[in-house]
């Protein structure tokens, strides 16, 4: 007994050459959703930003978003097969994101907008990372969709095990909903509850550091249900990439939460 994969067709619609993907409509809601709740969170108290900036800040980390989880996904998961052939770099449509890179992205995005605005860094991130599970959720149901990243062989005995079109004739887990689950779900309701204690979220830093220990913690978790990618595989002590990228959000996060206490103390 197994349950099949529903076959949702990737494309939503086709106009000629032109289609909307199930892939880009997530990416758009999760960029929407976030830009929203980012209005209402900056009303209040530390007010790190105006909703002017906010609307501004919608296109800055749109782009570093797209090309950070591009170009991390080409340079850490893939390197040769993209050098090979460049023009693959371009089709986005087809998957192929790192929320490493993303992260990286956004970053830097965020560096130079809140340069170039005279903000605090430190206050913006804070509400970005208290945004991040929006988008989370939604990329990783369009990941479902796609029937890429699947979940490691198991067994019958887990109920809910699928057989995916490109996973072979075997059992596996919906790793994608798990992560959808832990890394979109879970972490927006931690974040928006460490968000209503005025204490923490007037610790310019401090939601920074629970956000990237948080989201290192439940990456590393999901990704022992997570097939490795067939290029890579597994890594050194039986790790995978998405682990190995996740130690070093894990450390930054706990310089942040300490550096955020001291500054308090």
């Amino acid at each position: 007994m197994a349950i099949s994969f529903p076959a949702i067709d990737p494309e939503i619609v086709r106009i000629g050459p032109i289609a909307i993907r199930w892939y880009a409509i997530a990416y758009i809601v999760g960029l929407i959703g976030g830009w929203k709740y980012m209005r209402w969170l900056v009303s209040k108290p530390p007010f790190a930003m105006t909703t002017v900036h906010v609307d501004d800040f919608l296109m800055w980390v749109t782009c570093g978003v797209i090309l950070g989880g591009r170009l991390g996904y080409v340079l850490f998961y893939n390197p040769l097969y993209y050098f090979n052939d460049p023009l693959e770099m371009l089709i986005v449509w087809k998957g192929g994101m790192s929320f490493h890179g993303g992260v990286i992205g956004v970053i830097i995005a965020t560096m130079l907008f809140c340069w170039r605005n005279k903000l605090s860094i430190l206050m913006v991130s804070d509400i970005i990372v208290t945004v991040v599970p929006i988008g989370l959720f939604f990329g990783r149901i369009a990941n479902f969709v796609n029937g890429e990243l699947f979940g490691r062989i198991t067994s019958s005995e887990v109920p809910w095990a699928m057989i995916f079109p490109n996973g072979g004739p075997f059992l596996r887990h919906p790793s994608q909903l798990y992560e959808a689950g832990l890394e979109g779900l879970f972490l927006l309701i931690v974040m928006y509850f460490l968000w209503c204690k005025s204490s923490m979220r007037l610790q310019s830093g401090f939601l920074s550091g629970c956000f990237l220990l948080g989201y290192g913690l439940v990456r590393i978790i999901s990704e022992f249900f997570r097939q490795p990618d067939v290029h890579l595989g597994f890594l050194c002590f039986g790790t995978t990439m998405g682990q190995l990228l996740s130690l070093p959000m894990l450390l930054l996060g706990i310089i942040l939460i300490v550096l955020s206490k001291q500054k308090t103390a």
